[in-house]
């Protein structure tokens, strides 16, 4: 490859998938270059071809796809023409990749030294004990301390930061000419995520790799590109550099997901404002008890501690606390968030609140009752608090059809009998914005957006007070996540629903919330409402947080 040739080069591809209905097409003359030491992110929703034309670079499609006509260059070399060995050799050496999901794509049973070893004794770089020194090398370039020690540790050992740390290790195990990082980021912490951004910015500049960056943050993208290239429906809509996409946008769609962008609009947060200023409640988000009487859900001195049982020091380790003496109040009708990064215990104030753990010391009372920790008073609890989680594929059971995952619930209670449960799961579906012949199709049929719908509408099903929203929004794309804000800003409003938000995502927790709770280390170290927590933080941990959020070009 000479100097001048770009690093890699797509000219006019197009790739379908061949099902019993024919060939569906997925990318349609996509073209576009990336020069040597230039990062370009392909930037658009899911299913809008992006990963497809990723996985294309590294003949990686699979089986059902079909590549109609275009070509893809990469380091000089048609990737088309290649044999199986050649392509091996290629792949690693010339293409490096970081993937989304580190803990999928890491060996559980195999030492993280021993994989990034691997790379180099598959391309000949070097094997045995040299490989081994390289791999603890690697690990130290990337920022992992006591790095010999920790190669002998297995992936399950390590944070999601570490792990994605180790990928980005054997991607750039090669050095190659051409790195595709496929969403690196989307499931990671603000603050873990500029510094994982930080350290591909590094060592790419270092080594003088392209990157292809693979995101649905716009935001994201223009901080961290040179150029961005919008896609829609298989086709690159708009190419550019970062501030010319952000800032003069010249297609409808581009502008689109940019008014999408949390922080960039006020349209959730300003209905959730005009709902209070019309019930004569504070439309600033503070904690002012929306009515006489208790709070409907409060929680004093919540203390959980793992490790502590008998013997459980020689398997878990010593004894930590996830959570250590958090008190906060839900009123009705109100959001309340909780943020901080991964290992906060954000999560676990959610499951404990839920009775699915029980906790070490502390009292969780609901309309100022305590709640009972026997199997009945859960019950009746749990009929009045029901959550959202973040992976709707994950929690509805594949096997079963929409309609009997949003029935269940009122099965496992004893609400009324099949007719009628069927009756209210269309009324669930018309509340969610689904259309009524979705009761009869099942998971995997469904969008992310439309499955994070169905899972709403199961917890409603048993006509909740509270609704604990777990990271409930923070794997979708900036359009859909806007659709699920407003649909739930509309039901909060219609039903005077509570919700406690737990993200790590702080550009949704201020557009969506009325209080916020900052987590660092099991502990609330600073509170208050989203206009003042986010305009004069008095905590170092949560202006590091609100430094970290991605703001573009």
């Amino acid at each position: 490859m000479t100097d001048d040739a770009p690093a890699l080069s797509i000219t006019d591809l197009h790739i379908g998938f061949r099902s019993r209905s024919g060939l569906a097409p997925a990318v349609r003359g996509v073209s576009f270059d990336i020069a040597r030491g230039e990062t370009l992110a392909l930037v658009g929703e899911s299913g809008s071809g992006k990963s497809t034309t990723a996985a294309a670079v590294n003949r990686l499609l699979p089986d059902t796809a079909e590549i109609g006509s275009g070509s893809i260059v990469v380091a000089g070399r048609d990737v088309a023409a290649l044999d199986r060995r050649e392509l091996q050799a290629l792949r690693g050496a010339g293409i490096g990749l970081v993937p989304q999901d580190p803990m999928t794509n890491l060996n559980p049973v195999m030492r993280v030294g021993e994989q990034i070893a691997e790379a180099f004794e598959v391309h000949d770089v070097a094997s045995g004990a040299a490989a081994h020194a390289r791999a603890v090398e690697l690990l130290e370039a990337v920022g992992i301390t006591d790095a010999a020690a920790r190669a002998r540790q297995y992936p399950h050992e390590f944070s999601g930061g570490m792990r994605q740390r180790v990928l980005i290790a054997m991607g750039l195990a090669c050095k190659p000419a051409l790195l595709i990082a496929d969403e690196p980021t989307s499931a990671l912490d603000v603050t873990v995520q500029r510094r994982v951004l930080d350290l591909l910015d590094d060592l790419t500049d270092e080594m003088g790799t392209a990157v292809l960056l693979i995101t649905h943050d716009l935001t994201l993208a223009a901080e961290r590109a040179d150029r961005v290239a919008v896609m829609q429906n298989g086709e690159i809509v708009e190419i550019g550099t970062a501030h010319d996409v952000m800032h003069a946008p010249r297609h409808d769609y581009t502008t689109r997901l940019l008014a999408a962008i949390p922080g960039t609009t006020a349209t959730t947060r300003a209905r959730l404002d005009d709902r209070s200023v019309a019930e004569g409640t504070p439309a600033d988000g503070s904690s002012a008890d929306t009515a006489a009487g208790p709070p409907l859900v409060e929680v004093r001195d919540l203390v959980k501690v793992y490790g502590s049982g008998p013997g459980s020091h020689a398997l878990r380790g010593p004894a930590y606390a996830a959570v250590d003496g958090v008190s906060l109040t839900i009123p009705a009708g109100r959001t309340v968030s909780v943020v901080g990064e991964s290992g906060s215990g954000k999560s676990t104030v959610a499951n404990l609140l839920l009775g699915l753990v029980e906790p070490t010391s502390g009292t969780v009372l609901v309309d100022g009752r305590e709640r009972g920790r026997g199997r009945k008073a859960l019950k009746a609890v749990r009929r009045r608090i029901q959550p959202v989680f973040q992976n709707p594929y994950a929690s509805l059971d594949p096997r079963f059809t929409v309609g009997r995952s949003v029935a269940e619930p009122m099965g496992v209670h004893g609400i009324g009998d099949k007719a009628s449960r069927r009756a209210r799961v269309a009324e669930l579906l018309e509340q969610v914005a689904l259309p009524a012949d979705v009761a009869d199709r099942h998971p995997h049929q469904l969008s992310g957006g439309q499955r994070q719908r169905v899972a709403i509408a199961r917890a409603l099903s048993l006509e909740p007070d509270l609704v604990v929203l777990d990271e409930a929004v923070s794997a979708l794309d900036v359009l859909v996540q806007q659709q699920i804000l407003e649909l739930l800003a509309r039901l909060q409003s219609e039903l005077g629903l509570a919700y406690l938000f737990i993200s790590h995502d702080l550009a949704v927790v201020r557009m969506i919330s009325d209080e916020v709770h900052v987590m660092q280390r099991g502990k609330i170290v600073e509170s208050g409402s989203p206009e003042a927590l986010f305009s004069s933080p008095k905590q170092d941990y949560t202006q590091e947080l609100l430094s970290a959020i991605p703001r573009g070009t």
